[in-house]
């Protein structure tokens, strides 16, 4: 979805996230993670270099105060309800989208699919994805991926209408 986005608005930039997982087999130190060690991730929380931070699935993750000095006409930050929280505080007019799985189910499918986790992180993200779940209300906007391509055409259509651009190829 938010590559099908920034397909569409190449003004936009999507931010790169710190985390203490290790890489996953392709990913690129930089362009897919900012790859910390824990300690690391921790000084940069006390130094307060994070905008929001928070364990998800028994790892650390969390957006750089950096990543929002990028030159671009929106920044996307992809991140877990304890980050949103966290931006929202520090960022009362950033614009939230709250993308829901069309069921638990789907979103199980979808992680033994990917084949990245074990049985184990498998379980502890369908936990952390039903409590996020009971958040829903927090939203003011949220997009069901029940089909790729109707979810991105929303996404594009919802910043398309908060912007007031139309998106690339889209006569004005």
């Amino acid at each position: 979805m938010i590559r099908a986005l920034l397909a569409q608005f190449p003004g936009f930039a999507l931010s790169v996230s710190a985390t203490t997982r290790a890489p996953r087999p392709g990913e690129v130190d930089g362009r897919d993670y900012h790859f910390l060690s824990t300690d690391a991730f921790e000084r940069r929380v006390a130094d307060g270099a994070f905008l929001e931070h928070a364990t998800y699935a028994g790892n650390r993750y969390g957006t750089l105060r950096s990543e929002l000095a990028r030159q671009a006409d929106g920044l996307v930050l992809e991140i877990e309800l304890q980050g949103s929280r966290q931006v929202r505080e520090a960022l009362p007019d950033a614009v939230q989208v709250f993308i829901a799985p069309p069921s638990t189910d789907a979103l199980m499918a979808r992680l033994v699919g990917r084949g990245t986790d074990l049985p184990k992180q498998i379980e502890s993200r369908l936990a952390a994805a039903r409590g996020e779940l009971e958040a829903i209300s927090e939203f003011e906007h949220v997009i069901v991926n029940d089909r790729l391509e109707r979810a991105a055409q929303d996404l594009i259509d919802l910043v398309a209408t908060i912007w007031g651009q139309q998106p690339r190829g889209v006569p004005k």
